[in-house]
């Protein structure tokens, strides 16, 4: 498949507390193979799954059997620990989406595994736009997903020409995807891939989303500064390098702490689940909102 990992980048690791973004597609399932991520854990995340197009189907270890649809949010809480699966379903023909994590609290980095699905109306905040707000609240729609911090999360489709302001809070962080077309996003022309974000307190004039002459899609991302320093290394989110050895370590060998994916499977015989990979060979160091590794 074709996917542009454009955070964590090494200018920064956060939008708020997004803290990944992968945006893949559109891909034909026809010459890629589509999506078959075997059981795999995460830990001190919430994913956040949105799709433009194709299907997804979702098992994890809580029992939870749901699909990624387009315009529909499924956000899974890894807290402590857990497993999951995706794998895009027969008849999808076309997978196109962007797949999110968001990093957890230290208060909340340990808290029990949660997975929730919501459908968020389309809301038309200006001529020729249509919004759909996944997360957090924009345009004087709520999303009622949980968590931990505040964030918004939003997919914003404008016609040809057409302009919205984002009337997000002054105190976010506030980035814009691009995913089709072409726009402008506060003043500054963006091309398909391109994440552009205007820092916490620095808005001098509003955040406008201007479409070109072939219209966009774009995602929305933000919340406040995320000032906690991470190690995050493969599918887990810690606050040292021995924490990260030791969910490794217990995944591998089939502990307990992230449970069993059941009714997943495979479409070959060669990958029932994925193993953590070997760790570097250095300690893994901490980084802060900006990308630096603190020393």
């Amino acid at each position: 498949m074709t996917v542009r990992r454009t955070l964590p980048a090494r200018e920064r690791s956060f939008v708020g507390a997004w803290c990944f973004v992968d945006h893949y597609g559109p891909d034909e399932v026809a010459t890629t193979g589509g999506m078959d991520v075997a059981p795999h854990p995460h830990c001190g995340l919430a994913t956040v799954s949105w799709l433009f197009m194709g299907e997804i189907e979702h098992r994890d270890s809580l029992g939870t059997q749901a699909m990624v649809r387009p315009g529909e949010v499924n956000l899974m809480t890894a807290g402590r620990g857990i497993a999951h699966s995706e794998q895009s379903t027969d008849s999808t023909s076309v997978l196109h989406g962007v797949q999110l994590w968001v990093a957890l609290p230290d208060a909340a980095r340990d808290a029990a595994p949660a997975f929730e699905h919501h459908v968020p109306p389309v809301v038309s905040p200006a001529a020729g736009v249509r919004a759909a707000v996944f997360v957090g609240s924009l345009f004087g729609s709520h999303s009622p997903v949980a968590t931990a911090t505040p964030l918004l999360g939003a997919e914003v489709v404008l016609d040809p020409g057409a302009s919205v302001t984002l009337d997000s809070p002054g105190d976010f962080e506030v980035a814009v995807l691009l995913d089709t077309g072409t726009v402008t996003y506060a003043g500054r022309e963006l091309a398909v891939g391109d994440l552009a974000v205007v820092e916490a307190g620095t808005r001098h004039t509003p955040l406008e989303v201007v479409a070109g002459e072939s219209g966009a899609r774009v995602v929305v991302l933000g919340g406040p500064p995320f000032e906690e320093e991470v190690v995050m290394w493969w599918n887990f989110v810690g606050r040292s390098h021995d924490e990260v050895v030791a969910a490794q370590e217990e995944w591998n060998a089939h502990g307990g702490r992230f449970g069993y994916v059941a009714g997943y499977v495979p479409r070959s015989d060669e990958h029932w689940w994925i193993p953590a990979p070997d760790l570097p060979g250095v300690r893994l160091r901490p980084r802060g909102r900006l990308g630096r590794a603190v020393t």
